[in-house]
């Protein structure tokens, strides 16, 4: 039942009740009077949310359901990745829809063109729309750059260089050497820093294509045939070579917490921190 009808009913019972207890209180005194009207005050004012909870559903059924444990924040079913982790998998009662995601590499941009070369650029993008006959999303976003592998090979080989210079110290190698190594080493180190002060923005362009099945598997096989169709279609038009996004790329499409890398959050709150204190 939907909420708004089971709330309005739900209301609308709670006044008849509470009429039917004003109705059967025994006795005449002050007291059962001031009962009784208090009852009837009730009714009144459950009956006229009832009628009301038509247009502040909204915000009666969260004041209801505050006190819940339980906090449903969405209804839909949820997704989850199929086994060859080039899908995204959602059940809709007995069937399934996959999704796949096609990465489209441009190597050029729109400032380093000419004018005619702009106008031949959007034709070629104008013709994407009709390379498919099923439905297919084309969308571009950007997503914060996961430097944390290369960060750590920078701070890997700043290590090595510091190694290389304590031992070229203890065994009095020519100062030569040495200052050769303390110049690489300062080289990292200008490098590490310039990486981790500034987060960097990568603008991904794909195109998105979803298949319907009665088994996971026949609607990520399904999925897979129509993308690598439109892969074909993508690169005879632009001239590039697009590839189906899987694993952990995958999720950057679906998943917020994969938009932005932890530890790069955790560098832009520790250089705020710094800030403040300095």
């Amino acid at each position: 039942m939907d909420s708004k009808l089971f709330l309005f009913i739900s209301l609308l019972g709670a006044s008849f009740v509470f009429l039917a207890i004003a109705i059967a209180l025994p006795g005449t005194s002050a007291l059962i009077y001031l009962a009784k009207l208090v009852l009837l005050l009730c009714a009144v004012v459950v009956d006229t949310t009832a009628f009301t909870s038509r247009h502040y559903s909204y915000l009666i059924l969260p004041l209801l359901r505050q006190r819940r444990r339980d906090v449903v924040l969405s209804n839909e079913e949820p997704y989850r990745l199929s086994s060859s982790t080039d899908s995204i998998l959602r059940q809709n009662g007995d069937m399934f829809t996959a999704t796949v995601y096609v990465s489209i590499p441009f190597y050029s941009s729109s400032t380093e063109m000419s004018d005619a070369e702009k106008v031949s650029f959007t034709r070629q993008v104008s013709r994407l729309v009709g390379i498919s006959k099923e439905p297919t999303r084309y969308s571009a976003g950007f997503h914060i750059m996961n430097k944390d592998t290369y960060i750590q090979q920078l701070r890997d080989t700043i290590s090595n260089a510091e190694g290389e210079e304590s031992k070229l110290v203890q065994a009095s190698a020519p100062p030569a050497d040495v200052e050769r190594v303390r110049g690489k080493l300062s080289m990292w180190r200008k490098m590490l820093e310039h990486v981790s002060s500034a987060t960097s923005l990568e603008l991904v362009s794909f195109a998105s294509i979803s298949a319907v099945g009665g088994k996971e598997f026949e609607a990520a096989t399904i999925a897979q045939q129509k993308a690598r169709e439109l892969m074909a279609g993508i690169g005879t038009t632009l001239g590039v070579s697009p590839s189906i996004v899987t694993g952990n790329d995958l999720l950057t499409f679906i998943e917020p917490e994969f938009l932005i890398p932890y530890s790069t959050v955790s560098e832009q709150i520790s250089r705020g921190i710094q800030e403040q204190v300095i």
